[in-house]
């Protein structure tokens, strides 16, 4: 039991460093090694990727909170758009919830694994998309949104790979799109923990301590440990080459990608 907390502890750093260092979401780091921690515990494995995406959107409950005022303080977050996308955002995030409680593991670790490699492209290449529009109304925004929320709802991200691109398409400027996904990535997270507790309860595949699809044990590692080291990795930042640092966690990405694909064959 020691040395499972230390591992959830371990996750928590990790994400949380490298959070701060490169601005990326906790998710893409913490659902595969949630993933590979779970494997070793011996957990059912029809429950496995789900436990692994509902612990990290609750993980960002707290991490987004601290980053949204962060940005807020700098006044980098357009409430505007916040107001807009959120609607979308909080109805797509829990009806995905529902639809990834009915998929299998399996599904859920190839579509983990196609989302890494795009990221990790994206990353490595650092394509920014043309600003060519501007930011649809209502009806537009809460429909991006509800795209958004769903696809972070199946693979427990805070949205940030997907509506930073989004608002850079919009002419929104980086800094302030990237303070403005970190607002989205609350409502995000309050949705898609809410979505998975609630689809979760009654599951027989559930280990001890869990709330629905919610590690409480692992949460309350994952929190701690990266509440601590976010702020190290934003000091890092202005001193690291931060620029190379994203491509190497590119390459990071792409062998978490190329692992889960290898078990996947492999099982």
């Amino acid at each position: 039991m020691f040395v499972v907390a230390l591992t959830y502890l371990a996750i928590g750093a990790v994400a949380g460093a490298l959070a701060g260092l490169l601005g990326v979401g906790g998710g893409l780091i913490v659902v595969p090694l949630l993933v590979i921690s779970f494997t070793r515990q011996g957990l059912p494995a029809a429950s496995m990727m789900h436990l692994a995406i509902g612990t990290s959107l609750a993980s960002i409950v707290f991490t987004s909170f601290s980053s949204l005022r962060a940005h807020d303080r700098r006044g980098a977050v357009d409430w505007g758009i916040v107001r807009r996308i959120t609607p979308g955002i909080m109805a797509g995030t829990f009806c995905g919830t529902w639809v990834a409680s009915r998929l299998s593991t399996v599904f859920l670790k190839w579509f983990f694994a196609v989302f890494l490699y795009l990221v990790a492209a994206q990353m490595f290449l650092d394509r920014k998309p043309r600003a060519s529009r501007e930011i649809p109304g209502v009806v537009g925004t809460s429909a991006v949104g509800a795209g958004i929320g769903v696809i972070s709802s199946l693979v427990g991200i805070g949205g940030g790979s997907l509506s930073v691109p989004f608002m850079s398409w919009c002419n929104i400027p980086l800094h302030r799109a990237i303070g403005t996904s970190a607002a989205i990535g609350l409502p995000i997270a309050l949705a898609g923990a809410a979505g998975y507790i609630v689809n979760g309860l009654g599951s027989p595949d559930l280990p001890p301590h869990a709330l629905g699809y919610v590690s409480l044990p692992a949460l309350a590692g994952i929190v701690f440990a990266s509440i601590a080291t976010a702020p190290l990795g934003a000091r890092w930042a202005h001193r690291l080459p931060v620029p190379r640092l994203k491509r190497a966690f590119a390459l990071l990405l792409l062998v978490m990608g190329t692992r889960l694909l290898f078990s996947l064959l492999a099982g």
